[in-house]
């Protein structure tokens, strides 16, 4: 297999990059969609790294004698090296996208355009759009602590219709996210081997979360973890007298910001390493994204670094 260790998109903006203030006034998920792809290709055509596309880590070096109906001629197209694919199926890719719609996803800071669940949506969008533009299969699945949303894997052109329409009917309730729970599921559910992304901030607890990754690693799905965070859960920005709210059913807890400051950032800051020791040890591509980023800088930076591994 090729891996990479676990990684952060960079602050790194093209000129055409879209910002998520201007992504904000923009209502509709496809035309947002078309947006964040245009500026994400865009960005391909000025990169060493020409011709990204979303594929499996799974290949391994051509031998002679080995069957060359199994050789990935997308990857000799672009690399002139010669590898084979390690699986057969009906499609080069089947990819499988899992967006957490729990209610602490709609949390949006004080500076932030876009709550972390619209941003969320709008990056799966665009990676649905790119999966069917390079004629693959791709699936939907909406959880908070259990599957909301179930689209099946498909690849015609006018599966994208489908899958945003069910991105854009997204309801979150007041319900805690189960992302471990609903993962298990989900490795039972998915028989066919293919590409997982997981797209969440993963305020889940660690041991349910290791389970349910490690299941679907079980069934040799390559996994790739975007965990979005709000600016503000990061740097805890809060000055003066501030009544806490839990978007998940807990209770309101007036407070002084600055008592709680260092602890609340080293039990975040604590979780966040653990998540990433998780995927690590699991062999999946991990990301901790910003709310504050462009869309389409992500996607060319997450695209990117899976291409150099792949290619």
């Amino acid at each position: 297999m090729f891996r990479h260790p676990p990684t952060r998109p960079r602050r790194v903006e093209s000129p055409t990059s879209i910002d998520p203030q201007t992504l904000a006034k923009v209502r509709s998920l496809r035309v947002r969609a078309r947006h964040i792809v245009e500026g994400y290709v865009a960005g391909v055509h000025r990169s060493p790294y020409q011709g990204f596309s979303i594929e499996f880590a799974e290949h391994r070096e051509y031998v002679p004698g080995d069957d060359l109906r199994y050789v990935d001629w997308k990857v000799f197209g672009k690399s002139d090296k010669v590898y084979l694919k390690r699986f057969q199926d009906e499609t080069n890719l089947r990819c499988y996208l899992a967006v957490d719609v729990s209610a602490s996803m709609t949390y949006r800071g004080p500076q932030t355009p876009l709550s972390k669940l619209e941003y969320a949506q709008s990056l799966a969008a665009a990676l649905a759009w790119l999966v069917l533009r390079q004629q693959d299969a791709v699936g939907l699945v909406l959880f908070d602590d259990e599957i909301r949303a179930f689209v099946r894997p498909a690849g015609q052109p006018g599966h994208l219709d489908h899958v945003l329409t069910t991105l854009e009917a997204a309801h979150p309730a007041e319900r805690q996210t189960a992302a471990g729970a609903v993962l298990h599921d989900l490795a039972q559910r998915w028989s066919k081997r293919g590409l997982v992304i997981v797209l969440s901030d993963l305020f889940d607890e660690l041991s349910s979360l290791a389970t349910g990754l490690k299941h679907l690693r079980y069934r040799r799905h390559d996994v790739v973890v975007l965990q979005v965070l709000d600016p503000a859960e990061l740097d805890f920005p809060f000055r003066g007298s501030i009544e806490f709210v839990g978007l998940e059913g807990e209770s309101r807890v007036p407070t002084d910001p600055q008592r709680i400051r260092a602890a609340y950032q080293q039990e975040l800051a604590a979780h966040l390493q653990a998540v990433e020791r998780i995927c690590r040890s699991q062999q999946i591509d991990y990301y901790r994204v910003r709310t504050d980023q462009p869309v389409d800088a992500v996607l060319t930076h997450v695209l990117a670094q899976r291409q150099r591994h792949v290619g």
